[in-house]
């Protein structure tokens, strides 16, 4: 099969779909409902009509679209072609691999349902899921379903098992948010600092945002990331981003942060022991030098799960930082293929 994106020759094949959410009909933020959905089949798959196959859902970081996946950098092939380098080679039992888009205006979901955003989390385990269990030869078992992903990516990854156990199997996060004090809260001082452009005002430098090209004020990525992740975790009555912290002056605000510590995925594991013991694969890395301390984050999550007697746990952190760690994601897939077969 030739990839209509890239033009590389492909031993599996790549199936796109246009898949109506009815999740996300009428989200607040008027983003589309019909979303792209592209499905890898493995090689050999069209052969034998009889065999069902394990699958892994592939979730992107905050900003990610799911036709960045076929993006070129130089000297290295986009992500859909590793994967099926990987699968045509006698090394790794084959899956079906499913690219999911959970984009939003605000740049991300972080795959939560929020009145801020929509329900990006009942789109994925209750459209998506569903979608491609029948219309594709899955094992529609736990057991045989896996999630990976990167930073917010990661972030689903490590959560949405934790949440759906009856549906995710396995899971393996890279960079995954997670130890808030330090991936986000380490952020709310320069934050401040960077709204007193717009007189402390969020919604000042969100219409100025999107009155002009993106990222061209050196403030927007910092604001973007804690604003768009405040429209998942704490939006107001109305759907509107509550950040947590005050700001003019940086101070926490108590009630608001609790709502963001709620979805600390070191938090949460307590809560969710019976399901983190259920799963069959957990892969857990970061880059040494992550820029919003994820290493660290990793090595909390790590911690947690061995305290509640998980210690089956792939962990590695690595020489890197946050960025150009997509090398990794095809060792975390093989880890996820083997560990699920049936």
């Amino acid at each position: 099969m030739l990839d209509r994106h890239t033009a590389f020759a492909y031993s599996g094949a790549l199936h796109e779909h246009v898949l109506f959410s009815p999740a996300l009909q009428d989200n607040p933020l008027g983003d589309p409902a019909a979303r792209t959905l592209v499905v890898y089949t493995p090689p050999g798959y069209d052969d034998n009509p009889t065999r069902h196959y394990p699958s892994i859902y592939v979730i992107q970081g905050y900003t990610g679209q799911v036709s960045m996946w076929w993006n070129r950098t130089p000297f290295k092939e986009p992500y859909p072609k590793v994967v099926d380098d990987l699968f045509a080679s006698d090394h790794v039992p084959p899956c079906l691999v499913v690219y999911v888009d959970a984009w939003t205006r605000y740049g991300g979901s972080q795959y939560v349902d929020s009145a801020g955003t929509g329900k990006y989390h009942t789109y994925l385990c209750q459209d998506v899921v569903p979608f491609v269990d029948a219309h594709y030869r899955t094992i529609d078992h736990a057991s045989q379903r896996g999630i990976q992903g990167k930073s917010s990516g990661g972030f689903g990854a490590m959560i949405t098992p934790m949440l759906r156990p009856d549906l995710f199997g396995g899971l393996a996060t890279h960079a995954g948010d997670t130890l808030y004090e330090l991936c986000y809260g380490n952020e709310f001082g320069k934050a401040t600092r960077l709204l007193r452009n717009w007189n402390g005002s969020p919604e000042d430098w969100w219409a100025d945002f999107t009155s002009r090209a993106a990222f061209t004020n050196p403030a927007d990525m910092t604001l973007l990331g804690l604003y768009g992740v405040a429209a998942c975790f704490s939006p107001d009555e109305r759907g509107r981003p509550l950040l947590p912290f005050n700001t003019t002056s940086g101070r926490i605000l108590e009630e608001v942060w609790a709502r963001w510590l709620a979805w600390d995925p070191v938090r949460m594991v307590p809560a969710h022991q019976d399901a983190l013991r259920g799963l069959r694969a957990i892969w857990v890395d970061a880059g040494r030098n992550d820029e919003y301390f994820l290493d660290l984050g990793a090595q909390a999550f790590v911690d947690e799960l061995a305290s509640i007697g998980i210690h089956d746990v792939h962990f590695e952190l690595f020489e890197g930082g946050h960025g150009g760690i997509d090398h990794r994601y095809p060792r975390s897939l093989a880890f996820l293929a083997k560990r699920l077969q049936p």
